[in-house]
């Protein structure tokens, strides 16, 4: 079993500062951050511009990206959840996957030593 996780969490663009600082006071500064849209319960907007109306199904979120040892994993999730939540439909989801190996390019170091 592997001793490392990523966690990927799509959140709302507006919560991304108080993610990243709720992570940073307690010491997860490493992230990875990506602009992407895409739907799941939320579906869309309608929109309307010049009189007509628009259906906006693929709208803007960003991706966290963060991989850590397994004992952290729940820390994480409990600091993302609480600032990212703001109680509606479209606050995003969180996927944690194991990570087989990590290489820090510079140094050469190996698994978690390469964190």
């Amino acid at each position: 079993m592997s001793e490392m996780r990523k966690i990927e969490a799509i959140i709302r663009p507006m919560k991304l500062e108080d993610v990243k600082t709720a992570l940073s006071d307690a010491g997860f500064v490493s992230i990875t951050v990506t602009e992407v849209k895409g739907r799941g319960q939320q579906k869309g907007l309608v929109q309307q511009w010049r009189g007509r109306e628009y259906c906006v199904d693929l709208l803007p979120k960003t991706r966290i990206e963060i991989v850590l040892l397994e004992q952290d994993v729940d820390r994480v999730i409990e600091l993302i959840q609480g600032a990212a939540a703001t109680g509606n439909i479209g606050d995003g989801k969180i996927f944690v996957t194991p990570v087989e190996t990590a290489i820090r390019i510079r140094t050469g170091e190996i698994g978690k030593d390469a964190l």
